[in-house]
Order: C-alpha cells, then structure tokens, then sequence
C-alpha cells in the first residue's frame, strides 16, 4: 500500500475510535475498534476486519494495515490478531456476497485460503481507496445513509476478489443451499419488471416452495417477495433520480399495477414519498459526481454502465 494511503487511513481510523471500544457508527454491521478482543465470539463472525494487530513491530515501528478475514465461529484467530488495536470490522453480509458472486465470472475461482487457515495478508490500494471514502463518509450522518451501504459493498467486493477471496466464499459457504438461492436472485434481478412468483422461484431453486422460502430467508434475511418488493422499489428511486421519470411511468416500468400501491409501499421503504425522495437523491447525485458502478450495484441493477 502506498505510504500516503496508509497515513491517511491511520488518521482517519484515529479520529472515528476511542479507547477500549468497539463503536458503532450509522451503518449496520460496522464497527470502528480500538484495543477490541477478537478472540470474544458474540458478534464476530463472519467478519472482515482491516487495521492493526496486537502490538507494534518487535523493532517498535508500528505494524503496517492488514486485512484478515473470519469466515466462521470455527475459525481460529490468527496469531498475533487477537487484539484489533486500530481497526474497522464488516460483519459480512451473506445476501451481498451471494449478489457479487453472481456478476463475477464464472469461471471466476475464489483466490487464497478458505475456512481452516485464512490468516491477515497486507492491505492494498484496492481495498484501502474505497476504505478512505467509507470513513470521510461516515463524518456526515446523511453521507453514511445513502452512501455509506455502496462503499461498504465495494471493499467487500475487493475483498473477495482479492487474496483472501476464498475465505469470504468459505463464509457464504457455510450456508450449503447458497448456490440454489442464487439462481433465484438471479432471476429477481433478472425479471423483477415482470411476474414472479414464490412457486417459480423456488423451481428455478430445485426446492420445494416450504424448503425454499426458509432457505432464501436464512441468507438473505427477508422473504422472497419482499426481496423483490425491494428489488423493485429500488430499480424505481434510480430511475426518478437518474432519468427523469414520474412515479406513475416508474412504478409500471418496474413491474407494478397499481400506482397508488407503489406509492405506498415506496414510502414504507424509503420515508418519503417518491417525488421527494427522487429530488433528494438527484441532489446528492449532483453533489457527488457520476455515480461509480459500486452504488448502481447496491441499487440492485446488475447490468453493466
């Protein structure tokens, strides 16, 4: 990693802990960490943890950033990790990570070691850019809303295609109806403008529907159709924001009948009603640049930009 980098991530990860602490800081599954104990299993695992280990260098010199990855509560921590002196912990989401497997190719194979033996490895540009972003994000509680959940999707994506690629895919792993779920997943983000349903959901899964919805619900955390519900309302937002489009051409272009129930169901989701959320979110669109491939991903949409 280049020096500059590291600095600046050292400053930052300084600024946002205090000591002894495991901090929360606006987003779900994200914590800030000053001399936490990993070795404490509540509320560890899955999890990506980027920072510094233990102690300083035998020489005193300080230990550089390293990211380790712990991919199950059978995972043993590494020597010399058992104390996050300066850090920042992701608990891995397993829906997210099922989403990112399905946009890699699939030839794609998951690079270093899987459940037994992932141990810290040095942190890079690659992770370490997008890292920066996330904690100057998390100064602005607005920011760390709608920014925040596309950058924290970004680093696990680096991540996983990086040299500790294969214990994240070790953690989804754990889930063993993962692979058939994602072909569901698939199909949502695929066809989510037209008729789906539960029943050919699970068909695309070789499950029975029963068996079907308990599994989609244990990775995802949500049922199938409020996953589409969500899928759609999403599609929905970026195309008010982005295009320009009303709520009512919206809500047909995305697989709803009725206008009134889009609405309601946005606002549920969202807080506001479509119109206001659209103009807050082309305003911080404006603010912020063009928007990266990383936030059009988070938004649910898997073709290319």
């Amino acid at each position: 990693m280049h020096a500059n980098l590291e600095r600046r991530l050292v400053d930052l990860l300084d600024a946002g802990t205090f000591a002894n602490d495991v901090g929360c800081c606006g987003l779900d599954g994200v914590y800030l960490l000053r001399n936490a104990d990993l070795t404490m299993p509540a509320g560890r695992f899955p999890a990506i943890v980027i920072g510094r280990f233990d102690a300083g260098c035998p020489d005193g010199k300080p230990q550089p950033l390293q990211c380790l990855v712990l991919p199950s509560a059978l995972t043993m921590v590494p020597p010399g990790c058992a104390t996050a002196a300066l850090a920042v912990r992701f608990d891995i989401d397993l829906k997210a990570a099922a989403e990112i497997m399905l946009l890699l190719p699939a030839s794609a194979s998951p690079a270093g070691p899987g459940e037994g033996g992932a141990g810290p490895v040095a942190l890079d540009d690659a992770v370490g850019e997008p890292l920066v972003r996330l904690l100057k994000t998390l100064r602005s509680p607005t920011d760390t809303r709608v920014l925040g959940p596309a950058i924290v999707r970004e680093v696990l994506y680096r991540v996983m295609v990086g040299p500790q690629g294969g214990a994240v895919h070790a953690a989804l792993g754990q889930h063993r109806h993962a692979g058939r779920v994602g072909k569901a997943l698939r199909r949502i983000h695929a066809d989510y403008h037209q008729a789906v349903d539960v029943p050919s959901l699970a068909a695309e899964a070789g499950m029975s529907v029963t068996a079907f919805h308990a599994h989609f619900k244990a990775l995802t955390l949500t049922t199938p159709m409020q996953y589409l519900k969500s899928t759609r309302l999403r599609h929905a937002r970026l195309l008010m924001a982005r295009d320009g489009v009303s709520a009512a051409c919206a809500s047909r272009l995305v697989g709803y009948e009725s206008c009134s129930q889009f609405s309601r169901e946005f606002k549920r989701l969202f807080g506001r009603s479509p119109a206001r959320e659209a103009s807050a979110l082309r305003t911080t669109l404006a603010c912020s640049g063009p928007p990266s491939r990383s936030i059009v991903i988070n938004m649910g949409i898997v073709k290319q930009y």
